[in-house]
């Protein structure tokens, strides 16, 4: 049976900008799921039948899949889900696909997530349990969408660089990559650390095993445990069944934490146990399992000043980054802006089927004159919207609708509770929504970020 008890209190959670479809053949399962998600999601859509996947897949923008792995009565093998998350990815390589089942166990989840799903959600799910999941599932997705925004479609899948400081950054990622070593990824927002870590896996010795990626500010502490070390049948309230946690689902591959800075002092000395033993102990059992992966770890914050304040942990700061690599932010390197803005141009007009446009010599000063405080990512979008906005082949400074906000100084107002208002609101209109990010952008915690929401009725 489904938990329909306790919708109300997700009333005020604020809508995520996702899109999700789940695939189940119970009614109840999708009833369950649709009124639970769409109190989180601006666009929830549900259907019985899996092969609606494929109209999906053709004709629409599906941020995450949300499949159940068995359709046909009396089936529990698994297979069906594991071929349509195998179709799902050969027609979208992005696509973040979570699959769902009343008979799961270890096996069945790590081979799921061994052929590319982002997460295993055993039925019958725990509300809060589904909706962290999806979250994270859907931060993933925007992550995927930048890095494939980064990309350019040429073999080995290379960045767009033009300045000497990204040429130094891919020197040291072409350096560090074959090694074992683990690499600290410090940057602002929007830099494209998760596309540095792809690289990095890209070009090592373990790039035919996976990547598994973890964003640790949408992972709640009491989840920490089951989300990265895994649990067994019956150690918790929930826990109907084995779960393998993302360290197993990364063994002999490679393990991506990102927002690591936003870790708790008390997960982080959990971490650090696992990364000295290398071995964990999921929640309810007392068998250690050997694990084999390579850490890489990624922050936007200064972890040097939080261990000075006690907020991070020295020895696990020390094991974290054997090597660190620093992405500079976009108004650092400005050579990149005219390069990136071209390649994000051609990808939007094929994307969008329209003749491609190209930038008038205005509208490259304007792009090269902003701030860029979103750096790469905000760039991205700028220039998407502009794409599909413009009526002309020659797009303008005006079609870009950005201000620098260095150049508004003279008429901002001086009340300090507007100005945090502001920021607030610009915040989480910059992640799209995402409470963590926009939290982290901010210097403050989730918790604090939500009382602001509250206090300034936004």
């Amino acid at each position: 049976m489904i938990d329909f008890g306790h919708l109300n209190r997700y009333s005020r959670v604020m809508t995520q900008h996702a899109s999700i479809l789940v695939v189940d053949d119970d009614k109840d399962v999708l009833t369950a799921a649709r009124l639970l998600l769409k109190q989180h999601f601006n666009r929830v859509l549900t259907t019985e039948d899996p092969a609606d996947i494929e109209h999906y897949l053709q004709n629409d923008r599906i941020d995450v899949f949300l499949v159940d792995m068995n359709f046909a009565i009396g089936r529990n093998t698994g297979a069906e889900g594991l071929k349509w998350l195998k179709r799902i990815l050969s027609v979208d390589a992005d696509a973040v696909v979570v699959l769902m089942t009343a008979f799961g166990d270890l096996n069945m989840a790590v081979q799921a997530m061994r052929e590319g799903a982002t997460d295993f959600v055993l039925k019958p799910w725990h509300n809060d349990k589904l909706v962290a999941t999806l979250s994270v599932a859907s931060a993933l997705r925007r992550s995927r969408s930048t890095i494939s925004a980064l990309s350019t479609p040429t073999a080995g899948d290379d960045m767009v660089i033009a300045s000497d400081a990204m040429r130094e950054v891919m020197r040291i990622v072409n350096r560090v990559a074959p090694t074992e070593a683990n690499v600290l990824i410090r940057g602002e927002n929007g830099t494209g650390k998760e596309l540095i870590a792809q690289e990095l896996h890209r070009q090592s010795r373990r790039s035919a095993r996976a990547l598994v990626a973890v964003d640790l500010g949408s992972v709640a502490e009491s989840l920490f445990e089951s989300e990265l070390f895994g649990h067994t049948k019956g150690a918790f309230t929930d826990a109907t069944g084995d779960r393998a946690g993302r360290f197993q689902a990364a063994n002999g591959g490679t393990l991506f934490l990102d927002e690591i800075g936003n870790l708790p002092i008390s997960s982080q000395a959990k971490l650090l146990r696992v990364l000295e033993s290398r071995e964990v102990m999921p929640l309810g059992s007392d068998r250690a399992i050997p694990i084999d992966v390579r850490l890489i770890s990624a922050t936007n914050r200064s972890l040097d000043e939080m261990v000075s304040q006690r907020l991070f942990r020295e020895d696990l700061l020390y094991r974290i980054n054997t090597i660190e690599i620093s992405l500079p932010p976009l108004r650092e390197r400005p050579e990149d802006i005219s390069a990136l803005a071209d390649h994000f141009v051609a990808r939007f007009s094929r994307k969008y089927r329209l003749p491609e446009k190209t930038l008038g010599p205005a509208a490259y000063r304007a792009l090269a004159e902003h701030h860029w405080p979103g750096n790469v990512r905000e760039l991205s979008h700028a220039i998407e919207r502009a794409v599909i906005l413009s009526d002309r082949d020659e797009m303008r400074a005006e079609d870009f609708q950005i201000r620098d906000r260095r150049d508004e100084s003279g008429t901002q107002t001086l009340n300090l509770e507007e100005a945090e208002r502001q920021m607030v609101r610009q915040a989480i209109a910059q992640y799209g929504g995402n409470i963590s990010h926009a939290a982290s952008a901010l210097g403050i915690t989730r918790a604090a970020l939500y009382r602001r929401i509250e206090k300034f009725k936004l």
